[in-house]
């Protein structure tokens, strides 16, 4: 089946959204706001909705036995074809709920697996996607053949759909086995294309799914990738360069989107896609300040960054979609609460200068100040040095130089010499200890 296929048979479904709130959970004004908008990105028509707040979930169908009565009879009502639980299930619950309902049964987690599947554009995207959803269905599989448990063989024997079950879970085993194998190859060859770029200052473009990460892209790079006023509309990064106004050209890289409750198979498979951000020597963490649930959503993404190990990575917070916002009391209240963040709109180009102004002065904080000591005739380090920094002057003595320069702090650990001695920059220099020639840059 063709995707253009795929997705108009799953547009004909309509779907019963349902969320159950436990005491922890975190919401909105509207509790199935998100899931909403991630059921429509699939392709379904959203026909019903329904809560239940509880203290715990319950065992066999996590909601209460009256309320799985009242999903059945909302479905009917409304002809729906699936229900879409806001909630992880156990495939023990999907299994009570669907005999429960009638009806197809699918958690937050599968649905999200679904739309990753339908948007998979690249051969690493694909096969982290599919190790995701094996890595799903493996402890599922028991479902979808439990139409054969009834079937029974001679003494000794078991039914056809045990060993059937067997033989899927030997496959599908072998198959995750093969995934991890070729998304290890992928990673390598993705870290060693990261690396390769390190005579360039690098920045990612994180955030929560929809912010308008790729519109900010397009805006600075014209790098025309896809953007769409939908979850996940691009699962690919995509890397261009952006001529930075006041510092040069840098390469900038559009990431996944992440969202609350990311399934953590998912965060593993894309290990190696979200690879550009672990290296990036800054991270551009976009939100959509438009949204009523925009700090959540900053709360969020932050979760992520710490789950993948870059929370220590230096970053700035964009608050786009400012032309979204009517209310200029909603924007005072996020920058006291954000005091550092930066307001820009993607889509009209308001808070352009002052936004690149900041990404300059955040790149310069990773420089360092320095003089570096070395033989006269050492012309490969000072061309180094001049290509990847900028080089403030030169002292000369008969032997020796000494170059006053600042540049980024990881090329200063690429030297390694043992004739050159690297030491911070002293700025006052009596006229006793300066070298008998200077020469300024």
């Amino acid at each position: 089946m063709t995707q253009r296929e795929r997705k108009q048979s799953v547009a004909e479904e309509k779907s019963v959204l349902v969320k159950v709130i436990l005491p922890e959970t975190i919401v909105g004004d509207d509790p199935l706001d998100e899931l909403a908008g991630l059921a429509t990105t699939a392709g379904t028509e959203v026909v019903g909705r329904m809560t239940q707040r509880r203290d715990k979930p319950e065992t066999a169908t996590y909601l209460g036995s009256g309320k799985v009565e009242e999903l059945k009879l909302c479905a009917e009502a409304s002809e729906a074809d699936v229900i879409i639980f806001d909630n992880e299930l156990s495939p023990a619950q999907t299994r009570n709920l669907e005999q429960g309902t009638g009806l197809k049964v699918i958690d937050r987690t599968e649905l999200i697996l679904d739309i990753f599947a339908t948007h998979a554009q690249t051969y690493e995207s694909r096969l982290a996607v599919e190790l995701a959803q094996l890595q799903y269905a493996l402890p599922r599989l028991k479902r979808m053949w439990s139409h054969l448990d009834r079937i029974k063989m001679g003494v000794g024997m078991r039914g056809p759909g045990e060993k059937q079950l067997e033989v899927d879970r030997r496959l599908v085993e072998k198959r995750i086995r093969d995934l991890k194998d070729d998304l290890a190859k992928v990673q390598g060859r993705r870290e060693r294309e990261v690396a390769s770029r390190r005579n360039v200052m690098t920045i990612s473009i994180v955030g929560y799914t929809n912010a308008g990460k790729s519109t900010l892209m397009n805006y600075l790079t014209e790098a025309q990738v896809l953007a769409e006023d939908k979850l996940f509309a691009t699962l690919d990064t995509r890397t261009r360069r952006w001529q930075l106004p006041h510092w040069g050209p840098v390469l900038l890289s559009d990431t996944v989107g992440f969202i609350r409750n990311l399934p953590h198979r998912l965060i593993a498979s894309f290990k190696a896609t979200l690879e550009e951000a672990r290296q990036a020597d800054l991270l551009l963490h976009v939100a959509d300040a438009s949204n009523p649930d925009v700090v959540n959503q900053i709360s969020a993404v932050y979760e992520v960054l710490e789950e993948i190990g870059i929370e220590e990575k230096d970053a700035l917070l964009v608050l786009n979609k400012i032309d979204a916002v009517s209310d200029q009391h909603t924007l005072d209240v996020l920058l006291q609460r954000y005091p550092g963040a930066l307001l820009v709109s993607a889509k009209t180009g308001e808070g352009r200068e002052k936004f690149a102004l900041a990404v300059s002065d955040a790149l310069s904080r990773s420089f360092r100040d320095v003089d570096v000591e070395t033989g006269i005739d050492n012309g490969r380090l000072m061309a180094y040095l001049a290509s990847h920094g900028e080089v403030v002057s030169k002292t000369y003595s008969e032997t020796r130089m000494r170059i006053h320069c600042r540049l980024p702090a990881h090329f200063l650990g690429r030297i390694d010499d043992p004739d050159t001695v690297i030491r911070d920059h002293v700025p006052t220099e009596t006229a006793e200890d300066k070298d008998p020639i200077e020469e300024v840059a």
